[in-house]
């Protein structure tokens, strides 16, 4: 109702260009009128009373009236454009003040650029057609009044017959051309994502799952534009009934008319009427109400309704969505191996982590480390089970905003160093909360070369560097889970405990670490040892005792002679080193350990 009311407001608000919108339709109009009498005239009064200047001079005035006609078609377009453009910016300023109140860029740009000229473009169209067919309507049957009142018995009904079945179609294509806008927009976002993600999309390894996503989102769009067609055609039965029909009951009941006093004349002027006027008139009108008409009404509705009211929920100090109420991540009996004859490398893993939980992943090389953090980040999806962030399903778009996954390679874009850290945030970011994101992270050293706004050239930073950046843009978004994919392997001890610290303490914030070094193992809150089907969970100080292969990876994780790092580890732990409180023998000369209780006699060896 408020759509209606605003487009009569809008049309009277204007009512002097339709005025002389209407004076000029009137004048082309007398084209329509003259053409069928003047030829039932020069016919009837001419050339078949044997006077052929009578007729020549009835001809000639039907010849005036095409130009006068025209004159007036020519004039009706200045009315039209005084129409068509105040509606058309009055949408963009819709469009616009929608986009800027509600952030929905990627649907503002089909709105903007189709949508907005979809619906001007049908504006116009409709206002063309339906004042023509008015006028033009007008004029015939007035002339057929003029002729013989008789003639409108036979010439209206059919008209209207065909009238009826084309306004049968109306409402299923209005809603098949909505379903085309929905699929279109839903395109436009993701397109508008993908692009702006790139970056994402390949350090993530997602190419394939950003084709398949985007893929089914064109094919929505292929299979409403289908439907659509179909219709179409139907729209064209229609039509082909509504401007051939008339004519028959007019040449079946052309004997029964002559014997009832109507004119040859009159016949062949009524004939004019119908074929040259009213039919041509009647169907623009169908094909502009087909398809400029539900056009108009289907992006009007889109363009003017408001979006439903956000749901508001509480968020941290820290910019971290709080994820109360459901595990931050969940797996479920989780399977998962490349390619379909290949072994699982995840199989059967059932796995909860609490929100706020810091969680460390370890395993040889290759057990499948990566491959979980693929699965929780929604870039792969498994053979079996379920796998949830949040509560929502991994591989649905509402589990987007809940994870960010940093990889081992990162990678950072020519900009500024402001632009990268505020990569992922979707609105403006203040400085200060820059800052103390950098100084949470311990990056405080990349701002030595200009601050925020010093320029980036990738090349010349170094790994650990790009790591850092990485680093600071993950801490700034809004995501509740974050996923460290050895994303600080290229950082030293120190800097990358700081680092995992900052994370770990984000309020509302969960960590995932796929732990390269043991002090990460060791700083969790719990640890994950993937081991095939050996695989683990438990504290640190459980896993000791119960995993020889976590035993084994804390022993082997740092090269003979480093130094201590700051949570305390050893390069290589042994008798009589710091925190060693005898329960750890070395042996072999890689370094690796066992516990006590491992050795065969089931006693300590002293201090050997």
């Amino acid at each position: 109702m408020g759509r209606w009311s605003d487009g009569l407001g809008f049309l009277l608000r204007r009512w002097r260009v339709l005025a002389g919108l209407a004076a000029w339709s009137a004048v082309e109009a007398v084209q329509t009128f003259a053409t069928g009498y003047a030829l039932a005239r020069a016919l009837d009064a001419g050339f078949l009373a044997g006077r052929p200047g009578t007729g020549l001079g009835w001809l000639a005035v039907a010849a005036v009236a095409v130009v006068v006609g025209a004159y007036g078609t020519g004039r009706t377009y200045g009315g039209v454009a005084a129409l068509v453009e105040p509606f058309r910016d009055g949408l963009v300023r819709r469009v616009v003040g929608r986009a800027l109140r509600d952030g929905d860029d990627g649907e503002a740009v089909s709105r903007l650029t189709h949508q907005v000229e979809i619906a001007r473009d049908a504006f116009a169209g409709l206002v063309m057609v339906a004042r023509s067919f008015v006028f033009t309507a007008a004029g015939a049957l007035a002339g057929l009044f003029v002729l013989a009142p008789v003639l409108l018995a036979v010439v209206v009904p059919p008209l209207v017959l065909g009238l009826v079945l084309f306004l049968a179609t109306l409402r299923p294509m209005a809603r098949r051309q909505e379903a085309f806008l929905v699929a279109d927009e839903a395109v436009a976002t993701s397109l508008g994502e993908v692009c702006a993600g790139v970056r994402d999309v390949t350090a993530g390894g997602a190419e394939e799952y950003v084709r398949r996503e985007t893929g089914a989102l064109v094919d929505a769009e292929l299979r409403a534009a289908n439907a659509l067609a179909r219709w179409s055609v139907a729209r064209v039965v229609a039509l082909a009934v509504a401007g051939r029909l008339p004519v028959i009951p007019l040449l079946v009941a052309a004997p029964w008319l002559l014997a009832r006093g109507v004119s040859p004349g009159a016949l062949v002027g009524a004939l004019t009427y119908l074929t040259q006027s009213l039919l041509p008139a009647l169907q623009n009108l169908i094909h502009g109400l087909g398809a400029s008409g539900t056009r108009l009404m289907v992006v009007a509705r889109r363009l003017t309704t408001p979006p439903p009211a956000p749901r508001t929920a509480a968020v941290p100090s820290a910019g971290v969505p709080s994820s109360a109420g459901s595990p931050a991540v969940e797996l479920r009996g989780v399977t998962f191996g490349y390619g379909p004859h290949a072994e699982p490398v995840v199989r059967g893993l059932d796995l909860v982590v609490p929100a706020g939980e810091h969680l460390a992943v370890v395993g040889p090389s290759g057990v499948g480390k990566s491959t979980l953090t693929g699965l929780v980040a929604g870039l792969l999806e498994p053979w079996s089970g379920e796998v949830r962030v949040g509560g929502v399903p991994a591989g649905e778009r509402g589990a987007r905003r809940s994870r960010v996954l940093i990889p081992q390679e990162a990678y950072v874009f020519s900009g500024t160093l402001g632009d990268n850290f505020r990569y992922l945030r979707d609105g403006p970011v203040p400085d200060h909360e820059v800052m103390a994101a950098v100084e949470a992270i311990g990056a405080g050293r990349l701002l030595s070369g200009g601050g925020l706004d010093a320029p980036v050239v990738p090349g010349a930073l170094s790994a650990g560097e790009r790591q850092l950046v990485a680093l600071v843009r993950a801490y700034l978004s809004t995501a509740p889970v974050a996923l460290l994919d050895e994303a600080t392997c290229h950082l030293d001890p120190a800097a990358e405990a700081h680092a995992e610290r900052a994370f770990a303490a984000r309020p509302g914030g969960t960590l995932v670490v796929v732990a390269h070094r043991a002090g990460s193992a060791r700083r969790a809150d719990r640890v994950l040892v993937m081991d095939g089907p050996g695989t683990l969970v438990g504290t640190p100080r459980e896993l000791l005792a119960r995993s020889a292969l976590y035993r084994d990876l804390q022993g082997a994780s740092q090269p003979a002679g480093a130094a201590r790092d700051a949570d305390r580890v050893d390069a290589v732990p042994g008798p009589g080193l710091a925190g060693d409180g005898r329960h750890v023998v070395a042996h072999r000369a890689v370094g690796q350990v066992q516990a006590a209780r491992d050795l065969p006699d089931g006693g300590p060896l002293g201090r050997e």
